[in-house]
């Protein structure tokens, strides 16, 4: 049996690597896995695959992925069969991970195409969560990647109202727009400030969402922050921002920023604003499965993993127009 995996082997190369599979020696605690799908986080991947967070090769990266259960360990708590999400897996045919990093998936019906989009999503949803938003609160997303339009979402579910969506791309205003914005606009359209004041009654945005990755973007942000607002910072800018004029923008309105990294959870025990990445995950599926968040438009390509070169070669480009692309490697391993 081959084990495929797709690697950035140099600074904006990638190629599909195999090597002979050997049974894994589980610990207690860990699930041998056969993978059916990932999915690919265009931001964070292009950023490792062009070197931007650090010079080590090779890389192997990856966010999501449903896979199902070969065999686990005594404690694991998995039986196999079992069909399961698993987060910060790596595009590959077969994954040895811990018995923490997995969420088992309920529904049988739920397609894996569906699911897999539920570990971005949690991603999105504690970027809402960590504001501690009341119902009809006001709320902005500031970029509609696939994080962004998913807190557009969770936002429209939580009651928060107007919800404002802001990108450059067209294209992702219409799907905010689906995901429930009541209102899009472009970062750069004229008299916005005044437009955003306006749906919001003159106060400014209650709670704003920043998923851009722009170290400047913050600065765009306290303009249109309401009073005794707060700021996630959800997106990851890995770089600083210059010049806040923190007494007059933060200081005085009583505005709040809250670092709002994935990472930033209890491991364990939820509380308020800030739950465990696997009940956030858990909540996902459930509400994919009811209907209540639907992922077929984010789609853009269902891809065989054969084809990783050209589609991180776009995504290496920037192209706006990539957002979901899914490697099926199902598929692949039955060729």
């Amino acid at each position: 049996m081959k084990r495929y995996s797709i690697a950035f082997t140099a600074p904006g190369r990638v190629e599909l690597e195999s090597c002979d599979l050997t049974e894994p020696e589980l610990k207690r605690d860990e699930v041998f896995l056969e993978t059916e799908c990932t999915l690919v986080s265009p931001g964070t991947e292009r950023a490792c695959l062009l070197g931007l967070t650090d010079g080590e090769f090779p890389k192997y990266l990856g966010y999501s992925a449903v896979a199902r259960v070969l065999r686990a360990g005594e404690e694991a708590g998995f039986q196999a069969g079992e069909r399961v999400l698993v987060y910060h897996s790596i595009h590959s045919t077969h994954l040895v991970k811990q018995a923490r990093d997995l969420v088992r998936i309920e529904d049988d019906a739920l397609p894996a195409h569906v699911a897999v989009f539920a570990v971005i999503a949690s991603m999105g949803l504690q970027g809402v969560r960590k504001a501690r938003p009341e119902f009809g609160e006001s709320l902005a997303v500031m970029g509609l990647g696939l994080l962004g339009l998913f807190a557009v979402r969770c936002a429209y579910l939580d009651g928060l109202f107007p919800v404002i969506a802001l990108d450059f791309n067209e294209r992702r205003r219409k799907l905010a727009l689906e995901f429930g914005a009541d209102a899009v606009f472009s970062p750069d359209e004229p008299e916005l400030l005044e437009r955003i004041r306006h749906l919001t009654r003159g106060n400014g945005v209650d709670v704003v969402v920043e998923v851009t990755g722009n170290p400047e973007a913050l600065n765009e942000a306290l303009d249109f922050t309401a009073p005794y607002g707060r700021i996630t910072l959800t997106g990851c800018s890995r770089t600083p921002t210059h010049e806040i004029d923190f007494y007059h923008k933060v200081h005085r309105p009583g505005i709040s920023i809250i670092g709002a990294h994935n990472m930033a959870r209890p491991l364990h025990d939820n509380r308020p604003g800030y739950w465990t990445m696997r009940e956030d995950m858990a909540l996902l599926l459930r509400l994919f499965s009811a209907g209540r968040i639907r992922t077929e438009s984010l789609v853009d390509k269902v891809a065989s993993p054969a084809d990783a070169p050209l589609i991180f070669e776009r995504i290496a480009r920037g192209d706006p127009e990539l957002l979901g692309v899914i490697f099926d490697w199902k598929n692949f391993l039955k060729k």
